[in-house]
């Protein structure tokens, strides 16, 4: 416990640090060494909630740790969302105790929405034997990149002529990134050792199941990795997403119907309001068990998908390197703020708003060779990571959201266009429209420049 006091003190210490502009390390190639490892982070049964009907998925933290002989660095993912206290104590025991700098690591979770893990300390010592396990099994290795295509993922935010109103409902001809970015890992001798994916799109296909599950993206992990033996680890990356919901969501929309159909015979509407997971749902009524049995199959169905994706695109790399540059940069960009002062439900009315204290957005890249890894410590509308790629001078850039502890006071960032739109992540979000869009980008921007001049 003594470490923990000494690592908690230096926190608050790493944190300023974090909240000025970083530059990037001008490092020299070297030949790439890479690791990689998983963890699982399942709750106990005691530690399940009041609110929890159990255990569908074991869930896990997965690292892929690598260095040129000159820099390390890495990538870390939770089935579910890291907070901030695990990833700046985590970073100081990697920067202790392996050297790896701190800003090094970009975090992510998978932001499932019916998830959950072992927290506190513990979190804490599993997250790290994760890095620690990947850094002690890196071995020379090369990596490659490639992109292909999936068609899951549709904006959620549509305004329906029939309706009347703004809902979240499928906008097929709203605009949609299908991309899903891939970088994989593998020994000189062509032995498999990681991918690290990203894609763009919620999970929160069984979100009202309260039970402890990892969703697509850990069914899709699960599956990549049966193919490609027991030491590979499959880290998912969740891409700009704060606009796309999973395509085929019927199920969900149906157990919202019965939710609010129950609670008017009861007498309260909740038409435009969103409830915790599946409160108040009659799990013995055999429709609700009908719909989400179907939850269960339309997860693991997205996960084989994907992950089907994933394994052509890795199939069809033909270039490699392994002797590659590694460099690391973090910023923080401040954009105005504001303060809802009407709460008219989830979508459909006019918000009003008053100046608020100003929003820290932390930025973070990445970049492996020619590959740079930005990240956003927000819920991003998919339109702002569309604009980074166009305006990026590399072709193989990607963005992860909901990264290092998910950014506080941040929440939801919608693109400039979309504040026109009444649904709750804009009516919802701190952020003063026209500023973040571009905050972002140029941040981002920066720290791509900064590495590679």
């Amino acid at each position: 416990m003594k470490q923990f006091f000494y690592y908690g003190c230096l926190i608050s210490i790493i944190a300023f640090a974090l909240s000025t502009p970083m530059a990037a390390q001008n490092g020299p190639r070297g030949q790439l060494l890479a690791g990689a490892a998983k963890v699982d982070v399942t709750p106990s049964g005691d530690d399940l909630g009041r609110n929890s009907f159990g255990i569908l998925d074991r869930t896990h933290v997965r690292a892929i740790i690598f260095s040129n002989g000159s820099h390390k660095a890495g990538f870390v993912n939770i089935d579910g969302n890291p907070n901030q206290r695990v990833v700046d104590t985590v970073n100081i025991m990697a920067q202790k105790e392996l050297g790896i700098p701190v800003g090094n690591i970009i975090y992510n979770g998978t932001h499932c929405h019916s998830t959950g893990s072992v927290r506190g300390d513990e979190l804490i010592n599993r997250t790290y034997k994760a890095i620690k396990d990947a850094y002690n099994a890196m071995v020379p290795a090369k990596v490659g990149y490639g992109a292909g295509v999936s068609h899951l993922n549709v904006k959620r935010d549509l305004f329906d002529a029939e309706r009347g109103t703004w809902w979240e409902g499928p906008d097929y001809d709203g605009k949609s990134d299908k991309t899903v970015a891939v970088i994989y890992f593998e020994s000189m001798d062509g032995k498999p050792i990681a991918t690290y994916y990203n894609y763009a799109m919620h999970a929160v296909i069984t979100g009202q199941l309260d039970m402890i599950t990892g969703d697509f993206p850990g069914k899709s992990e699960e599956y990549i990795e049966s193919r490609y033996g027991k030491d590979f680890v499959a880290l998912f990356a969740s891409g700009a997403a704060g606009d796309q919901n999973p395509l085929y969501f019927q199920q969900t929309f149906d157990l919202r119907d019965i939710r609010i159909a129950d609670y008017a015979t009861r007498g309260e509407d909740i038409s435009n309001k969103m409830l915790p997971g599946g409160q108040g749902l009659d799990r013995q009524n055999p429709e609700v068990r009908r719909l989400m049995d179907e939850q269960i199959k339309m997860a693991e169905s997205y996960g084989q998908l994907l992950g089907e994706e994933v394994k052509y695109v890795i199939m069809m790399m033909r270039r490699f390197e392994n002797n590659v540059t590694i460099n690391c940069g973090r910023k923080t960009v401040s954009c105005p703020g504001r303060r809802q002062l009407n709460r008219g439900g989830r979508a459909g009315y006019a918000g009003e708003y008053e100046d608020a204290m100003p929003i820290d957005i932390a930025l973070a890249l990445v970049m492996l060779d020619d590959i740079p890894v930005t990240a956003v410590a927000g819920e991003v509308y998919n339109q702002i990571a569309v604009r980074l790629k166009n305006e990026s001078p590399y072709a193989r850039t990607m963005m992860t959201t909901v990264a290092d502890g998910h950014g506080g006071r941040v929440g939801y960032i919608p693109d400039d266009e979309s504040y026109g739109a009444q649904v709750f992540e804009v009516l919802g979000s701190n952020l003063k429209q026209g500023y973040a869009e571009s905050a972002i980008v140029n941040g981002l921007l920066d720290l791509i420049h900064d590495a590679t001049h």
